[in-house]
């Protein structure tokens, strides 16, 4: 387990001093023992596995292996990577943190209530409870209970400054009003509002899935628009630019990807997510699981719009070229067959990592599609092992 380190001071930001809790921003050494699984040997890219009882473990495809971790990360939960970097919640109070699951290094971030300069306000009732409100009274509005049970979030770190380790954050109550964000060297987080009537545009209203690439983070709304958001400057965030709507097919016109169902009964998963290339393309990434989960019950159906003319019907892409899909990252990568990073297909494990899409049942189904062969090979069906929840992560990105 995580040692405490010194309390937060009361500054004004956010909430006092809680006891154990840390200093904001701070890049801190904790004393507990590195992982087993050396990260310059074997294969990329690597899983880490959240095991039902506590606990992870990581796992690596190539020897087909599951390593232990000398240290305790039970409590933890863990929201979303970048590279060896992870984005965890303790669940004992509330408090994020980015840790480097190869190190001794963690970084504390501000409390959640901290958030401020924008429209909204978090306050903390309870261990894992927090209301939000709008702060201006004439913008009324019920406070809304939340719990740490449905935060979702978001991370990307870029490690390799000399001056440092450069990162944002991005986080969400589930179906929030706003998602709330952080950046190296800020002392709180400000607001995104994404449902309030009064400041977001129409078309913008809503959240299905949302990428964080760098310091630009888009988002898919509910009427299928695509915001890209600059989160680098000093005053916030500021619109980059609005993508037309994509113009989804819907179900009744039966797509192709749906005739090769056959014997299944029972949908249990389905939705949209969107994921960025790494020449900055958007693309629309639809996938359907039925029960029972077999090679031929996962759909995944991957498009994009015309570069030439985005005001068009979106197109189906049959490949990635020499790229890879990290669907939990929702970004590609350059395939490189040495790291075992195979071209042309997606790395999946779950479609409700951060988005809602319609999950009927919770359905972790850890695999690699290829989109040419529409083939899938999947990983650990067979273990023993009581899973949670599983992340692909890429420990040199």
């Amino acid at each position: 387990m995580m040692d405490d380190v010194v309390d937060r001071p009361a500054d004004g930001v956010g909430n006092s001093k809680r006891s154990g809790s840390p200093k904001y921003n701070e890049c801190i050494k904790v004393p507990r023992p590195a992982l087993v699984f050396d990260p310059k040997s074997g294969s990329l890219p690597l899983l880490l596995l959240s095991l039902e009882e506590s606990g992870c473990r990581v796992y690596n495809p190539d020897e087909d292996k599951v390593y232990e971790t000398k240290s305790d990360f039970s409590g933890y939960r863990f929201l979303a990577n970048s590279g060896k970097w992870f984005l965890v919640l303790d669940e004992s109070r509330s408090d994020l943190y980015i840790v480097d699951v190869f190190s001794e290094e963690r970084i504390n971030l501000p409390a959640l209530e901290s958030i401020k300069g924008g429209l909204y306000k978090v306050e903390r009732v309870g261990d894992n409870e927090f209301t939000v409100d709008l702060i201006k009274p004439y913008m009324r509005g019920a406070s809304r209970p939340n719990t740490t049970k449905y935060l979702r979030g978001l991370l990307w770190v870029d490690d390799k400054k000399k001056n440092g380790v450069d990162y944002v954050v991005v986080w969400q109550f589930q179906e929030g009003q706003f998602l709330g964000f952080c950046r190296n060297g800020d002392f709180h987080y400000r607001d995104i509002p994404i449902r309030n009537r009064v400041h977001v545009p129409r078309e913008f209203r809503g959240l299905q899935d949302v990428v964080l690439k760098g310091h630009r983070l888009y988002y898919l709304s509910h009427r299928c628009y695509i915001r890209e958001l600059d989160l680098s400057g000093q005053d916030g965030f500021k619109d980059v630019y609005s993508l037309p709507s994509f113009e989804m097919w819907k179900p009744s016109r039966r797509p192709s990807g749906d005739l090769g169902i056959t014997g299944v009964k029972k949908l249990i998963s389905s939705g949209d997510s969107i994921a960025v290339t790494t020449s900055g393309d958007v693309l629309l990434v639809y996938t359907k699981a039925y029960e029972p989960v077999c090679e031929s019950s996962r759909i995944f159906r991957v498009f994009k719009s015309d570069p030439k003319d985005r005001n068009s019907t979106l197109v189906e892409v049959e490949s990635l070229g020499d790229e890879a899909l990290f669907f939990d990252l929702g970004i590609t990568v350059p395939a490189d067959p040495t790291l075992g990073i195979e071209p042309n297909s997606i790395y999946f494990t779950r479609n409700d990592r951060f988005g809602h899409p319609h999950c009927y049942i919770p359905c972790l189904d850890i695999c690699v599609y290829n989109i040419a062969t529409r083939s899938i090979k999947r990983f650990l069906s067979g273990s023993t092992l009581k899973l949670k929840d599983a992340q692909w992560f890429l420990p040199s990105a």
